[in-house]
């Protein structure tokens, strides 16, 4: 079965708590390699059958309308994934 992936992050221009804490746990272990951590969301939804352009574009629609906060957060990929 086919699956529409979904990823969302904060907005660049916000804060991120908890990419900041894990940011602070590297560093505390050692781990300087990384500048900076940012946490976001995944969201897989599985198809019954084809996925078809307008599938695609209802998915969009659910990212950007309920899957989204599009005041903090933007959706940064939809990928179909088998």
């Amino acid at each position: 079965m086919p699956t529409i992936v979904v990823d969302v992050m904060p907005k660049s221009e916000l804060l991120d708590p908890q990419g900041k804490a894990v940011t602070g746990a590297l560093t505390r272990l050692g781990i300087d390699s990384f500048g900076e951590v940012r946490i976001g969301k995944r969201f897989e939804l599985t198809v019954e059958g084809e996925v078809t352009d307008a599938l695609l574009a209802q998915a969009r629609e659910i990212a950007d309308d309920i899957l989204s906060n599009s005041v903090i957060e933007d959706v940064v990929g939809i990928e179909v994934v088998e």
